[in-house]
């Protein structure tokens, strides 16, 4: 403990971390530095400071990295489009290295030798932080109060507060039964009733979307323009990268779109029910598909396709930082110099529709493509010679007696 001399702390302002601030002050003897982020989770972040003041913090960082956010790590994952176990579009997963990077520049800002943050033991940020952390920083100290104290449930937290006079907001109305952790990308919602995988959530539970059934009877068009794989205007108006995430959340969820109700894989073993809105999400990963549709050389496309599985695994389970992901980046990023053009979605109760695409960039050849007369574009004799040679191992085998009913 005497090696600790000051710790940044991941600080939301919230019961727990108000009371890690007091417990690292006790347990450690240290000097405290608190960070809290806004990237885009819809609550004032100006009111942590207050409290951090309050609990004898000398030293208060509040940033908005929401821009950084979305242009650094949202977009460079949408240009891989990425989808872990076939749904989950990691809005929580790729928050996380941002928030490491920023301890670390902290820790370095202030001489601290320490990091902390409120993830608790069983679950992913754990290992998400403190990887990047490690990656960042080799030597940094890591302190994860849940791992070490015994304070592990709500009652003994407020008997903590009561005890070391710590401030808590006790707010009015219904409490929220779910655990929920929000960010610009999305909004995440486990335990309550979703502990029973079989249980239904409740329609009063989303935040961001309306119910698919309770959306406009009107569908809403909108056309999407892409540079270099990344989106940068909308219906002709430009857009910085969070700016486009912003209105995408507020117009596709107002039609109800983005709703996943999952069972993951946790890193650590655990399968985990999660309920998740991803409204801006859910259209981009759409509309790239279709700009790259047409913009991709078919086994650049396939290629792709055979890797995200890979980096999607690597953001789920913290290794944003890791060399082998900084490869795949590289390789992903040199794809999309041609992935420019303008992508026409529709949004319908629920649904996100492709219903046109075009590039200057574009492979797709009418003159090819078309059920028409060519005008001898594209020889149809020529398939017969490729159906052979691709046949040619499969008669071979056949001939030899092989046996495959």
């Amino acid at each position: 403990m005497s090696s600790v001399n000051k710790v940044v702390l991941a600080y939301s302002g919230g019961l727990d971390t108000s009371v890690i601030v007091k417990w690292l002050q006790e347990e450690y003897n240290c000097e405290v530095v608190t960070f809290t982020a806004d990237i885009g989770q819809g609550e004032e972040v100006e009111p942590a400071r207050a409290k951090a003041e309050a609990l004898g913090v000398k030293e208060i960082y509040i940033d908005d990295l929401r821009e950084e956010y979305a242009r650094d790590f949202v977009f460079p994952m949408f240009r891989a489009n990425t989808i872990y176990e076939g749904e989950y579009l990691l809005g929580t997963s790729i928050a996380r290295p941002l928030i490491a990077k920023r301890l670390i520049e902290i820790a370095n800002e202030t001489g601290a030798n320490t990091i902390s943050h409120g993830a608790t033991g069983k679950g992913n940020d754990q290992v998400r932080f403190e990887l990047g952390a490690y990656a960042l920083k080799p030597g940094i100290k890591v302190i994860a109060p849940w791992r070490e104290w015994d304070l592990n449930s709500r009652d003994k937290l407020m008997e903590y507060c009561e005890k070391h006079n710590i401030p808590v907001e006790m707010k009015r109305g219904k409490k929220s039964p779910f655990s929920m952790d929000a960010n610009l990308l999305h909004i995440s919602y486990e335990g309550g009733n979703l502990e029973d995988p079989w249980s239904e959530a409740e329609d009063d539970m989303w935040r961001w979307t309306v119910s698919p059934e309770e959306a406009p009877d009107e569908a809403l068009y909108m056309t999407i323009r892409y540079e270099k794989g990344d989106i940068v205007a909308i219906d002709g108006e430009d857009m910085s990268a969070a700016t486009v995430i912003e209105y995408l959340n507020k117009v596709a969820g107002a039609h109800g779109v983005g709703r996943l109700d999952i069972v993951e894989n946790r890193y650590v073993g655990m399968k985990s029910r999660g309920c998740y809105e991803t409204p801006a999400g859910t259209v981009m990963m759409k509309a790239h598909r279709a700009i790259e549709s047409i913009t991709l050389d078919r086994e650049v496309a396939h290629m792709k396709d055979e890797l995200m599985p890979k980096y999607a695994k690597l953001i789920y389970n913290g290794y944003w930082w890791a060399p082998e992901r900084l490869m795949l980046q590289a390789a992903i990023d040199q794809t999309q110099d041609v992935v420019n053009g303008d992508v026409r979605i529709k949004l319908y109760k629920g649904s996100v529709s492709v219903v046109g695409r075009q590039s200057a960039d574009s492979l797709f050849d009418a003159n090819i493509a078309t059920f028409d007369d060519d005008g001898g574009a594209y020889n149809q004799a020529d398939a017969e010679g490729f159906i052979k040679l691709n046949a040619l191992r499969l008669r071979i085998a056949a001939n030899k007696g092989r046996d495959i009913l």
